[in-house]
């Protein structure tokens, strides 16, 4: 690498924060102007410096690329399914960034009907996502929702499908989603707030008239919740959702009455979390009532829907988390989570003591139920796949127990065998005694001399399990001898609901601690050695990469931090910056010192120190909604000024995109590409 190439330097302007009669210097405070030139100016020299030191990766960067797009199937089709009279599909074209969204009437053997091409509607577009599509019960108008920002403020507009005319009707400012009431009309949304872009009112829309004359259903008033609406799957029923992570409550309208007024079905309790489903007279509740902290569910009559009426029909279980359900005519489908994996229950309404588990055998896999709209059937659609084995859609009779594979994600390029790959589930044990779950995949006949490079990921917040999924980009690294760990640290609800309470608010630090333990076993366990480990972050993942490089630096050889999540103390206190109010039961309020000296003590930027970095390499998007990119910006610039070797510290922002990264499916394999160049280059790997 050529390091006679001049690194940026930030200017310093010290700002003082004050709070609880602490005050923090930050000499960068002044990189959160988005407009102010200066700041552009130098982000954009950082991105000339990134580009300039790694000059000699491009053309390696491009072969990546073109390795990783060759194994995807270019004029790929989804399965089918099937709802209200028409069968859904979803395609690509070969050579074409954005899906076809269409449907056939009746028999999959009908004309088909382009309802949206999206390679189409993204011309002269840096940013293109189409979302919320959803069809009224007439099946003649779609409703749908452009982002071409990536700040994930969607405009709604409405589609007559019979005709192809797109109506002028737009309606700004919204998360994309909508749903049809029973009269083909009236349509509800939910609009967020111009500053925080908290998703804070409800709304209906009549067709035909000025957006102007919306109608305002409901104001979500509390900072810490948002709001949305959707239909239940029995279509009786129009419901308005409000959550904050730890509370939730709905309100029920039928949806052949949109103009009646929507019922509170159980009054917001703090603590107090529940979902509903809609069957024949009656409601099921899967909820953490009566201290059920891996839920339960329960059933009510849907005349007398508070919760003195539920009653239970599934039990809490210790050991068992109860993630959610799907509702059938003869059947009901119960996804659980034990042991660290996932499990899909059949349970007849009729003969509950036939209930039973689909068979899955592998060490390490997950299953999913995926799009059952059809209520009347003995047919559940389930995904599965593994580390090392491709996805699969696959249709299940659940009478007869025969599984149809509608299809299997293929590999193109002629190499991929899943019999070329181990898998394996391995226990680290954690500073407190806690085991914690590692789930590897690597070429077989791998040596354990640590001398192997490995990937080492996790994300470990807001109780998201990250699942062993696979991937076809990853064979790029595995077909150079790479190891790809996941690191299935607390914070996340891999184990069960606990396993996240115990890695948030003031246990927040077992995430980080569990990462680098697991760290150490890798190592300890000869995977790989610090001259060979890597780590990589994004988001919330991005600040468990903050405090891994001030924690344990030594540990690591490099780390990816995408959009990372590292000032976390500013951005907690800016309650006008997107989703900070509602992250409250995340992270904490710092408002109140516990909390404030909490966050301190492992906020990244708060705790970057004169010491010895590993490489780093950090990418970002200029228009993040969800982390704005002055915290990596800021990140970066204290680094540089404080570290003590010479490794790399490179900062990448893409200008044209948000949180998600770039919209394209071959665009964003760019951003892969990048990453991947980045580890192989410091391996000494270079074809």
């Amino acid at each position: 690498m050529n390091n006679t190439i001049k690194e940026p330097i930030a200017k310093i302007n010290p700002t003082n924060l004050e709070k609880h009669g602490d005050v923090r210097t930050d000499n960068y405070y002044w990189l959160n102007q988005r407009e102010d030139q200066e700041v552009i100016a130098y982000i954009e020299e950082e991105n000339k410096y990134y580009n300039d030191i790694t000059a000699h990766t491009k053309d390696f960067q491009k072969d990546l690329f073109e390795e990783m797009k060759r194994r995807i199937k270019e004029d790929d089709t989804s399965v089918p399914y099937f709802n209200n009279g028409y069968w859904y599909i979803t395609r690509f074209e070969k050579g074409k960034d954005y899906p076809i969204y269409s449907r056939k009437k009746g028999t999959l053997d009908a004309p088909e009907e382009i309802m949206f091409d999206c390679n189409e509607l993204a011309k002269d577009q840096a940013y293109f996502q189409l979302g919320g599509l959803n069809i009224s019960d007439d099946n003649k108008f779609a409703a749908f929702g452009v982002d071409t920002v990536s700040r994930r403020e969607f405009t709604i507009q409405i589609k007559n499908l019979e005709t192809g005319e797109i109506f002028p009707t737009k309606i700004e400012k919204t998360t994309g989603g909508s749903t049809w009431a029973a009269d083909n009309k009236s349509l509800f949304y939910s609009r967020k707030d111009e500053q925080t872009l908290r998703a804070d009112r409800i709304f209906k829309h009549t067709l035909g008239n000025d957006v102007a004359q919306d109608e305002l259903i409901f104001n979500e008033k509390d900072e810490t919740f948002s709001t949305y609406i959707y239909r239940s799957k029995s279509r009786k029923y129009l419901i308005i959702g409000s959550e904050s992570t730890m509370t939730s409550e709905y309100q029920i309208l039928q949806a052949s009455n949109p103009d009646g007024k929507f019922n509170i079905f159980q009054k917001r309790s703090r603590g107090l979390e529940y979902s509903v489903s809609h069957y024949n007279d009656n409601f099921y509740i899967v909820t953490n009532k009566d201290k059920a902290t891996n839920f339960k569910l329960m059933i009510t009559p849907e005349t007398a829907t508070t919760k003195e009426n539920w009653t239970d029909l599934i039990p809490h279980r210790e050991d068992v988390l109860l993630e959610g359900i799907d509702i059938f005519k003869d059947y009901l489908v119960v996804s659980e989570r034990f042991n660290g994996l996932s499990h899909i229950k059949i349970q007849p309404w009729q003969n509950t003591d036939q209930a039973y588990y689909l068979p899955f055998e592998s060490e390490t896999f997950t299953a999913y139920t995926t799009t059952n709209l059809d209520f009347d059937t003995e047919i559940l659609r389930y995904g599965y796949q593994s580390m090392a084995t491709p996805s699969s859609v696959i249709d299940f009779n659940m009478r007869t127990k025969e599984k149809t594979v509608k299809k299997e994600q293929e590999v193109l390029g002629g190499k991929f065998n899943k019999e070329n790959y181990t898998e394996e589930r391995v226990w680290a044990t954690a500073t407190d005694g806690t085991k914690i779950p590692i789930s590897l995949v690597y070429k077989k006949d791998l040596k354990k001399d640590g001398t192997n490079p490995l990937l080492q990921y996790a994300y470990g917040s807001y109780g998201s399990t990250m699942e062993p999924y696979f991937s076809t980009v990853r064979l790029s690294l595995l077909d150079r001898g790479f190891i790809y760990a996941i690191a299935h640290i607390r914070g996340g609800e891999d184990l069960g609901r606990e396993w996240y309470e115990n890695g948030k608010l003031l246990k927040k630090k077992n995430t980080f601690t569990d990462y680098i333990d697991c760290s150490k076993f890798l190592i300890n366990q000869k995977y790989t050695s610090p001259q060979h480990l890597y780590a990589e972050g994004g988001s919330a993942g991005g600040l468990l990469m903050g405090v891994v490089l001030n924690d344990a630096p030594e540990l690591y050889n490099g780390v990816i931090a995408q959009v990372p999540f590292v000032d976390v103390v500013t951005t907690m206190l800016d309650d006008s910056i997107p989703l900070t109010t509602g992250e409250y039961d995340e992270w904490g309020n710092p408002n109140e010192k516990e909390y404030y000296d909490y966050m301190k003590s492992y906020s990244p930027y708060d705790n970057v120190k004169a010491q010895d970095y590993p490489n780093l390499y950090i990418s970002t998007g200029f228009h993040d909604s969800q982390v704005q990119y002055w915290e990596p910006a800021k990140w970066i610039a204290k680094l540089r000024a404080l570290r003590t070797n010479k490794n790399l510290l490179l900062l990448d922002t893409n200008m044209d995109a948000g949180h998600g990264g770039a919209s394209g499916r071959f665009e964003a394999l760019k951003e892969v590409a990048k990453e991947f160049a980045f580890l192989l280059d410091l391996e000494g790997i270079d074809k």
